[in-house]
C-alpha cells in the first residue's frame, strides 16, 4: 500500500484550519482573562423598585445594555483600572422618569457587582 503524504499533510492542515475557524467565531467571551464582568441592578432611590429599560453606555465605546423588567443587566468588557457607566432613562414614558447618572468604576477583579439608585425626575 502506497502512502500519499501530500493528501495525508492536505487533510491535516484542512482540519486545523475548521478548528481555528471554529474557535474564532464562537470561542469563549473571556479570551485570554482580558475580560472583566460587569453585573448590577438599577432601582429608584425614591420608591426602591426596579427601574426597566435603562440604558447603560460605557464612555469610550460603543457598547451599551438594557436593563430587564426587574431593573437587572450585565455584559462583558475590557479589563481596565477605571470605567466610566452612564445610567440614561430614554423610555421614560414606558416607567418612571429618572436623572442621567454617572458613575465611576474601579475595576479589582474579574466579576463586578453594581447596585444604582436613581433619582426620579421631578
Amino acid at each position: 500500500m502506497k502512502v500519499n503524504w501530500k493528501k495525508n499533510l492536505f487533510k491535516g492542515l484542512c482540519l486545523t484550519s475548521v478548528a481555528f475557524v471554529f474557535q474564532a467565531c464562537y470561542g469563549t467571551p473571556q479570551d485570554f482573562g482580558q475580560d472583566v464582568l460587569i453585573e448590577g441592578r438599577v432601582v429608584s432611590k425614591n420608591s426602591n423598585l426596579p427601574a426597566k429599560g435603562i440604558k447603560i453606555t460605557i464612555e469610550d465605546g460603543p457598547q451599551y445594555v438594557y436593563t430587564d423588567n426587574e431593573g437587572n443587566f450585565g455584559f462583558y468588557t475590557m479589563q481596565r483600572d477605571n470605567l466610566k457607566l452612564t445610567f440614561e432613562d430614554i423610555d421614560s414614558t414606558e416607567n418612571r422618569q429618572f436623572i442621567k447618572k454617572d458613575t465611576l468604576l474601579r475595576i479589582t477583579d474579574e466579576k463586578v457587582m453594581v447596585n444604582i439608585m436613581l433619582d426620579e425626575k421631578e
